[in-house]
């Protein structure tokens, strides 16, 4: 496209210069009316207005109607341009369309008294009706100035027939560019409120302008005017860019708080992010109701403020950025940008997140992703390994564990807890990624597997305080096995089953430390049970049982209650196993009824007696309570038929139980034929694949029969 004509300032700096400094005068141009963000607007004192004309000089020719090169008016907002050397539609028209120095210094002298228009004066609609050209321009009525010049377009250049008087087409064409510099500067004004009613007419001019360019384009060029076509919608879509750049650029550090952060990047991130809310918030409640639909203002704003916003991320994303200024980074792409700008309550619904596509490009992304995820990793495995390190010293120095509410306890759960739950929320809100905060998890179990051999470093030592740092450990194994246990947390399945399988190896360690103390204190009284000892002095025996039992207990009252429950539980258990064991033993012979039934109920006292000194203490396995008794009820009864229903019952309800275990108890009934033996166990193989394995307690096999029974 050919140039569309010259800048009227480089003629009139270059044929009248002293003309134009008495035209600008002491007054200089004034200042704009707006609020304060649209001062940018402020005309500069006329030694900025020479310099602007000597500038101009320098082009060959100046198009003021070309959208891609804006004149520049007040030096910091539009920026000058030129046309395109050896432009042939324009060489051949220098010397046809020579604009008059008057007319030059019509334009001069307009710019002058619009700059310095501080109000106008309100109009009837018959003044407004009678009012010319210039009249329209001082009282921003550009759509009305607009038709005017198409009225003169149309009257010299809608007929080959009508003579065009060169004075005539240079006039109308100094015209257009007093039109054009007014429409720059209502578009570049747009933030200001006071531009509003300004901005609807001269985005109505607009529209005319493109319709009058679609008329022309169906002329010949040769005889449409120089000046066409304007593409006064292009020149809209630049300006609106050059805006948001300046504003992008020019954000108020202080007023959006960014000041208050700890470095430059985190301070110029936050100005220039808040700076995008803050006027699409404005483009919404201000500017949306100035604009025709068809411009789809919302969406072209929202559409230049992401791109500025991108540019500007992807230059610091590829300087060398420490840690912090990363996660800012990130944290404004994957949180504040989509939570206080895209899904704003005012601005969701005006902006089509699809359309914007990702603020930073995937590799420069990627890039900040690895930094982040790399750094946390390091940093999870350094809090891990401090906090260990730091709980080992206090065993090694002999440090007694802290007593809270009267029990022993220990930090290091609550010390590692909070800080992995808190990164493995954190990287994967801010890299969008369940395996990457799985694989923060996966530190766990190696700091588990650490734990568990800095314990048994411990017992090496034989420290007089183990016992109570034993005690104290057991609740931040209780806390770690409850955090994997949660459903809600972010382990995969092999790293929950891995930290489980550790957690219940360092539970049974602890417990293997009390209780086998215990079972070396209750030994000598297991080897009286169910001898001749057992079955003539039956009440001593029990006795010393359970008097035993409550002086082992006793000394785990400065253990926390959860985790003396556990361990009791194991203790009422490893208690009924030994029991039972020492029954399947058949050092007793019951010879008849009398003897069978005599036993069944010291069997049933003994049960009552042992779990009743356990629920005393904290036991909940009353489970473990009916064992016992049902094993009495075998050795009571006689009949045959009714003893293979109670052996079946007995199975059903502990499918652990196996033949031997069941030969092995009716081994004391030395009455009972071969041939009724023979029977129980074919019932028994017969019933064994209906029983339900998975829902039933584990007991009789943990009872370990060593002689196998035919």
């Amino acid at each position: 496209m050919c140039a569309l004509f010259f800048s009227p300032y480089s003629l009139i700096l270059e044929e009248n210069h002293e003309s134009c400094e008495d035209i600008i005068g002491d007054e200089g141009i004034g200042d704009h009316p707006g609020d304060t963000e649209a001062e940018s607007l402020k005309l500069k004192p006329k030694i900025k207005m020479i310099k602007f004309m000597k500038h101009q000089k320098n082009s060959k020719s100046a198009a003021a109607l070309n959208p891609e090169t804006p004149i520049d008016v007040d030096f910091k907002t539009i920026e000058g341009i030129a046309d395109s050397p050896g432009d042939p539609k324009m060489e051949c028209q220098k010397h046809k369309h020579k604009i008059k120095i008057s007319d030059k210094m019509k334009i001069l002298d307009f710019m002058k008294r619009q700059m310095n228009l501080k109000s106008a004066p309100t109009l009837t609609p018959e003044t407004q009706s009678d009012m010319d050209f210039n009249g329209n321009l001082e009282q921003n009525r550009l759509a009305e100035a607009q038709q005017q010049l198409v009225a003169a377009e149309e009257h010299l250049f809608g007929s080959n027939e009508v003579a065009r008087a060169e004075d005539e087409e240079d006039k109308l064409l100094t015209n257009y560019e007093i039109f054009m510099i007014r429409l720059r500067m209502a578009i570049y004004d747009s933030f200001n409120k006071e531009n509003n009613e300004t901005l609807k007419s001269a985005l109505t001019s607009i529209l005319q302008e493109e319709a009058q360019d679609r008329r022309w384009d169906e002329v010949a060029v040769e005889q449409r005017p120089i000046w066409r076509p304007t593409k006064c919608r292009e020149l809209h879509d630049t300006l609106l860019q050059a805006v948001v750049e300046e504003r992008m650029k020019n954000a108020d550090e202080q007023e959006n708080g960014a000041d208050k952060l700890s470095t430059s990047l985190k301070r110029e991130v936050c100005r220039i992010g808040k700076q995008v809310q803050k006027d699409l918030l404005r483009v919404v409640r201000e500017l949306r109701e100035c604009y025709p639909p068809d411009f789809d203002i919302c969406r072209m704003y929202s559409q230049l403020y992401h791109q500025a916003f991108s540019n500007r991320l992807q230059e610091l994303a590829k300087s060398s950025i420490d840690f912090e200024d990363c996660l800012y980074i990130l944290s404004w792409i994957v949180d504040y940008y989509p939570r206080d700008v895209l899904k704003h309550k005012e601005l969701k619904e005006h902006i089509k997140n699809s359309s914007l596509g990702p603020l930073l490009p995937e590799e420069h992304l990627k890039t900040l992703e690895e930094q982040y995820f790399s750094y946390k990793e390091h940093e999870v495995t350094k809090w891990l390994s401090n906090a260990l390190e730091k709980e080992v010293i206090k065993w090694i120095d002999g440090t007694e564990p802290e007593l809270m509410d009267g029990c022993y306890f220990s930090n290091l759960a609550v010390d590692v807890i909070p800080l992995v739950d808190v990164t493995v929320r954190e990287v994967k809100s801010i890299l969008g990624c369940e395996s990457k905060a799985q694989n923060i998890l996966c530190q766990l179990d190696n700091f588990l597997i650490r734990y568990m051999k800095s314990l048994e470093e411990l017992l090496k030592t034989k420290q007089e305080n183990i016992p109570n740092t034993l005690s104290a450990n057991l609740v931040s194994i209780h806390q770690f096995r409850y955090y994997v246990q949660r459903a809600e947390n972010n382990f995969s399945e092999e790293t929950r089953t891995a930290c489980l399988s550790t957690l219940s190896d360092l539970k049974s360690f602890c417990h293997k430390y009390f209780l086998s103390r215990i079972h070396t204190d209750l030994k000598p009284i297991y080897h009286k049970l169910w001898t001749q000892v057992w079955f003539t002095g039956h009440h001593e025996v029990v006795e010393e049982l359970v008097k035993a039992l409550e002086n082992n207990t006793d000394h785990f009252k400065e253990m926390k209650p959860e985790c003396l429950e556990e361990l009791l539980d194991e203790l009422h258990k490893d208690v009924m196993v030994e029991y039972v064991r020492r029954m399947m033993k058949r050092k007793l012979k019951l010879k008849d009824k009398e003897q069978q039934e005599a036993a069944a109920k010291f069997i049933c006292q003994d049960s009552s007696k042992i779990c009743s000194v356990f629920t005393k203490v904290g036991s909940k396995q009353e489970w473990l309570s009916q064992i016992l008794p049902r094993l009495a009820e075998i050795l009571r009864l006689q009949d045959p038929g009714s003893l293979q229903i109670e052996i079946v019952t007995l199975e059903r309800v502990y499918p652990d139980l196996s033949e031997q275990h069941v030969l092995a108890v009716l081994n004391l009934k030395t009455n009972l034929s071969s041939s009724d033996l023979r029977r129980i166990k074919g019932c028994l193989r017969e019933h064994r694949g209906m029983l339900d394995t998975e829902s039933s307690p584990s007991f009789f096999s943990k009872v370990l029969v060593k002689r196998k029974i035919l």
